[in-house]
């Protein structure tokens, strides 16, 4: 290299490439270290990570979750009778034997577990003696003809029906509250995180596939946010094999553009590197792979080629002035490196920015997009100079290159007429009027999943099919909207209070787009509990009441906003019949597998 040319190489430039060996060896130990750490991370998420936990309604969810067991992160195990309905004795027997397996099954809040074989699932009714009531399924249940009856009258007293029972008395449900962390069964003082792959394995082996094969009359229906997880998991298989596949895809394309194979595979694996890099440092940073930073290697992979290809054209062109593949390099170093580095800048602030929105699974793919870029910097801009640096580009290549360089492509001739004088005018109006357009269509947006189900996976899908069945056979949802009422001490069952939660009942059962409106009152919540105290109401600092509402999160916060207006009038001199102190408590159903949250309270 002439003394010219070294006067104008920078600081960094001399020592990447005066040290190349050294560049390549760092790289190297570097790239084994992360590809260690890559092969170690695990897929990873929480139900906690994919709400926004400094959102006043999920702040009021977070302090009442105790009140609120069934209510947040659960999974809904609907049996099917295929023939008949359920009150027959093998079905019986079949959904004891589930509830049990289900007890057991590490990650389970056993504390909340509800079916028909529930002992907080009661029955109650009004008599000439007043409250009488008992668990659904009575201790003297022996499956005779006799008893089915009993429990038939049970069920329909108990008001579970469209709830754990299903409205044509064909399924019921066993309803599973999850834990995030639970004791370690060989060491109970050590929390173990709940994996949700492992737990939806759990239940495909332990319940669907035992199950089903044991009774053939029966039929398993599974939804809830964990099995949702568990099965975007699974397809993290055929993530990678679609990977490959656009691997093998960009094989061709970027041979197709330079003609040069030795290019060609430099710039793969170049952009490989960076991909492990951004896996390995994930992990060591104590990150996991959850079903949407699964997609952050392909976002990385393509980053990297638009980087790859500019910097490999660049050295096509430098070659024909230039004595051997060295100084090419060089020179293309000197020319994009500065670019390159700008544009991975305003790409890195464009994913940090996504920090701002409080949720965990957003943030941690920003941090991972972010990562991603950062080591693209030193894979593309810096590793595949010095490495074509020794391989060199193919003559063919930098023939091509010199051609297509000086060649004007019909294509881009006609594109360009749109900026020139006459027709500049024309073409700014035709941007405007698209803006305009834009912005007046913009505003039909939706935010937020418009079907039913998830989203996240097909519409034939299992999963989907089962969460349809539950749709049609039951009348809740998961969409719940839950109002908490608070009170003065013992004020749950004064008129004061009573009446204007009776009102709000009134409005919301007569609200369009509301499923069902129910709330949990002290003598319910007793029986809840398994005890004795029908009738008596319970003293209690404050009371909750529970609105089930299938409409989606922005119906849900305006009609918190104040949207009074809009709701129906109650005729006037109806007597709000209080009916004892109101207690915390859910009944949920499973439509988009979105947990319902508590709004208000004081």
């Amino acid at each position: 290299m002439s003394s010219h040319q070294t006067d104008k190489a920078t600081f960094l430039e001399r020592l990447i490439f005066n040290n190349r060996p050294a560049v390549i060896i760092i790289c190297l130990l570097v790239s084994v270290f992360l590809f260690w750490q890559a092969t170690l991370i695990k897929p990873s998420t929480s139900f906690e990570k994919m709400i926004p936990l400094e959102h006043p309604f999920i702040e009021k969810m977070m302090e009442h979750r105790n009140d609120l067991a069934n209510l947040g992160n659960t999974v809904r195990i609907s049996v099917e009778a295929k023939d008949g309905d359920i009150f027959t004795k093998d079905y019986m027997e079949t959904l004891r034997q589930i509830h049990d397996e289900v007890f057991y099954i590490s990650g389970v809040d056993r504390s909340g577990l509800k079916s028909l074989w529930s002992p907080s699932v009661r029955w109650t009714e009004v008599t000439e003696e007043g409250f009488a009531g008992g668990e659904v399924i009575p201790q003297s249940y022996n499956g005779s003809a006799d008893s089915l009856d009993l429990l038939r009258n049970n069920v329909l007293k108990s008001g579970q029906v469209g709830r754990l029972v299903a409205n044509d008395f064909k399924s019921s449900i066993v309803d599973i509250p999850l834990l995030e962390s639970y004791p370690d069964p060989q060491d109970q003082g050590k929390l173990l995180a709940l994996d949700y792959q492992k737990f939806s394995h759990e239940l495909e082996e332990k319940i669907r596939d035992k199950f089903e094969a044991q009774n053939p009359n029966v039929k398993i229906h599974i939804v809830g946010f964990a099995k949702k997880v568990g099965d975007l998991i699974d397809g993290l298989i055929m993530v990678v094999m679609f990977f490959g596949v656009a691997f093998l895809i960009t094989l061709v394309l970027l041979y197709w553009f330079t003609w040069c194979i030795r290019s060609t595979i430099a710039v793969l694996i170049t952009t490989l590197v960076a991909v492990v890099w951004q896996l390995g440092l994930m992990h060591a940073v104590g990150f996991g792979l959850d079903p949407y930073s699964m997609l952050v290697p392909f976002l990385i992979f393509a980053i990297g080629i638009s980087h790859g290809v500019q910097k490999i054209n660049g050295i096509a062109l430098q070659s024909s002035g230039a004595d051997n593949a060295l100084t090419a390099a060089r020179r293309t170093f000197r020319q994009l490196f500065l670019p390159g580095m700008i544009a991975i800048l305003a790409d890195a602030v464009g994913f940090i920015t996504l920090l701002i929105i409080d949720i965990g699974v957003i943030r941690e793919l920003a941090i991972g997009a972010s990562i991603g870029v950062a080591v693209i910097v030193f894979t593309n801009l810096i590793l595949l100079p010095v490495a074509i640096s020794y391989v060199g580009i193919s003559k063919r290549a930098i023939e091509r290159s010199k051609r297509d360089a000086t060649r004007e492509h019909p294509f881009w001739r006609l594109l360009s007429n749109f900026a020139s004088p006459k027709v500049a005018p024309v073409s700014i109006f035709l941007a405007l009027l698209a803006f305009g357009g834009g912005l007046w269509y913009s505003q039909n947006l939706k935010i937020g999943d418009l079907d039913q189900g998830a989203p996240e996976l097909r519409p034939d899908s299992r999963y989907n099919k089962d969460n349809n069945f539950i749709i049609n056979n039951y009348s809740t949802s998961s969409d719940v909207l839950v109002v908490m009422v608070k009170t003065a001490s013992e004020g749950c069952s004064r008129y004061e209070a009573m009446a204007p939660i009776d009102e709000l009942m009134w409005k919301m059962q007569n609200t369009e787009g509301v499923q069902s409106a129910d709330r949990v009152q002290a003598d319910d919540q007793g029986h809840e509990r398994g005890q004795p105290e029908m009738g008596n109401p319970v003293a209690q600092p404050g009371c909750a009441e529970q609105l089930h509402r299938p409409c989606r999160w922005p119906v849900q916060q305006q009609l918190l906003a104040g949207a009074g207006a809009d709701l129906p009038q109650r005729p006037q001199g109806r007597d709000p019949r209080p009916r004892g102190a109101c207690g915390a408590g859910v009944r949920q159903g499973t439509q988009q597998g979105r947990p319902g949250v508590p709004a208000g309270g004081g």
